[in-house]
């Protein structure tokens, strides 16, 4: 080993100049490793600078920061809208069979009216209410929510999905609370005509906080009906669309978490769903089993995302009793039976609505044993709801005998 060192010490002044400050040959390199003496020379290690330490923070952290910028960043760029109608007028209807008749007694004669929907989706338990309440005959045609053949003619893919018969067509409607809305108006007016009515709704595209490209539609808590009116209706009108519009942005929220709290509830919840909507008879039986096995499955787990992005309370039951009582406290402050008074608005529909696609689950149990009052109004509108309270308010060709 003392030659090797020797022979090491003459070859390095040789290779190095004598200068223990110049960097390493690679002949030296070379040399260590045959002589299995890798630790007999190091250079001496630079001490590493305050000023070193922040550029390379500094540029480490401009590194990340336009990674993000470029890949995860919302993308700014606008979304152009196109000015034209999304409503169409189709010459004929589908050729899509009806899965239910719904017939008010005397009113059988109306224009015709289709509803798509899923026969739990909140949303078009919303217009079921509508319909019911002002006497409206419809046919009902239940859309397989995982195939959704039923809808495959439609650009738009979303329940509920309304067709109404026109002159020359059946004008189609999208969006629950648009349909609500455009509906009331052309009750409200004998001499609107629908096809007009739908140009006060256009739908509009937009990036959300995100930089997902979401839909929209205009006006839609708004009836366009200005005859007649007082200064004082425009408050309560006002009023109105606040609680419909909290039924769509809040109340709805609280309904998936508590449905598909637990596997077992998310099981229950689907087996209900395939019973109201008599999927039974509807769908083949490899399509049902698909929907409540594969569905309670799926919902379960989206459940949970959908209580966290809420922000829903620990035990999510208390955040839907909590949104019910704040509605019916705000009842017992006006001192009526309900929202609209006397009789209910368009809100109090909504909210019904809403409440009505869990009506078969635990969560809506467990909602009524909590509390009386939210049960008594619930009561209340199933009653004015099933027994057509809002007919002689529909003074339009929907319900003429």
């Amino acid at each position: 080993m003392a030659f090797y060192r020797a022979v090491r010490s003459v070859i390095q002044k040789s290779i190095r100049g004598g200068d223990s400050g110049l960097t390493a040959h690679p002949k030296r390199i070379i040399f260590d490793r045959f002589c299995g003496y890798s630790t007999a020379f190091k250079d001496p290690k630079p001490k590493t600078s305050w000023k070193s330490v922040i550029g390379y923070s500094a540029a480490f952290g401009t590194l990340i920061g336009g990674y993000y910028a470029y890949y995860k960043a919302p993308d700014p760029t606008p979304v152009p809208n196109k000015a034209e109608s999304t409503y169409e007028i189709l010459p004929t209807l589908p050729d899509v069979p009806a899965s239910k008749k719904i017939e008010v007694p005397g009113h059988e004669t109306g224009p015709k009216v289709i509803l798509f929907q899923y026969p739990t989706c909140p949303f078009c338990c919303k217009v079921r209410a509508f319909l019911d309440f002002y006497g409206v005959s419809y046919d009902i045609v239940e859309v397989n929510p995982v195939l959704r053949q039923q809808i495959k003619w439609s650009k738009y893919k979303k329940v509920p999905i309304i067709l109404v018969q026109v002159d020359g067509g059946y004008q189609q409607l999208n969006d629950s609370s648009m349909i609500i809305s455009a509906l009331r108006t052309l009750m409200l007016d004998k001499n609107a005509n629908l096809s007009d009515i739908v140009n006060f709704y256009p739908s509009i595209k937009f990036k959300d906080l995100d930089g997902k490209v979401k839909s929209d539609v205009m006006n839609k808590y708004f009836v366009m009906n200005h005859k007649n009116k007082k200064d004082s209706d425009n408050d309560i009108d006002a009023e109105e669309r606040k609680w419909r519009q909290w039924a769509d942005e809040v109340l709805v929220h609280t309904l998936s978490p508590n449905v598909y709290r637990s596997k077992d509830e998310a099981l229950q919840a689907f087996n209900w769903f395939s019973e109201a909507g008599e999927w039974e008879k509807n769908f083949s039986t490899w399509e049902r089993y698909l929907i409540i096995y594969v569905g309670a499955f799926v919902m379960y787990f989206i459940g949970k995302s959908l209580k966290k992005k809420h922000a829903l309370k620990d035990d999510v039951r208390e955040s839907l009793y909590d949104e019910c009582k704040y509605y019916v406290n705000n009842i017992r402050k006006q001192g009526t039976k309900f929202i609209g008074g006397n009789v209910p608005n368009l809100g109090d529909l909504a909210v019904y609505g809403v409440l009505s696609s869990i009506e078969g689950c635990d969560a809506f149990k467990d909602l009524m044993n909590n509390s009386s009052s939210v049960e008594q109004w619930y009561q209340d509108m199933k009653i004015a709801v099933n027994n057509h309270l809002g007919m002689n308010q529909a003074t339009a060709s929907l319900t003429r005998s």
